[in-house]
């Protein structure tokens, strides 16, 4: 399997609800470093799993609708817990909409598989992985 990973940054501002989050309930900020892998078998006709550009474009595009929110105040997370590993599985599958609408490629459609990673800190760490 080859695999090829871009990556950005985000900063939001959330909390969340539930005595397992403790302070965390409060109204806090998280920046986290966002890394999308794109899997696939076999190279595409040009020898490469994904556009390097298209797939950073794209990643950056997919991290700045999110990107300076109180996720607290966004329509599409109302009574939600947003937590790192939800909210990878929400760029991972914004990022496979965007393959399947041909965003990054007409190559691209042979990708097999996607995972994003949401890095809290250097010591913590959630990912998100998904079929395409």
């Amino acid at each position: 399997m080859f695999s090829v990973t871009v990556r950005d940054h985000i900063m939001i501002a959330h909390s969340f609800r539930g005595e397992v989050f403790g302070p965390a309930q409060r109204l806090h900020g998280a920046t986290f470093l966002v890394d999308a892998t794109f899997r696939r078998e076999q190279l595409d006709d040009d020898n490469i799993v994904v556009d390097i550009g298209l797939a950073t474009q794209e990643l950056g595009a997919v991290v700045s609708e999110l990107n300076y929110r109180n996720l607290d105040n966004e329509p599409d997370f109302a009574g939600v817990n947003t937590s790192t590993e939800f909210l990878a599985k929400v760029i991972a599958d914004r990022l496979a909409e965007r393959i399947h609408q041909g965003a990054l490629g007409e190559g691209a459609r042979g990708i097999a598989g996607i995972s994003v990673t949401l890095h809290e800190s250097h010591v913590a760490w959630a990912s998100y992985e998904r079929a395409l």
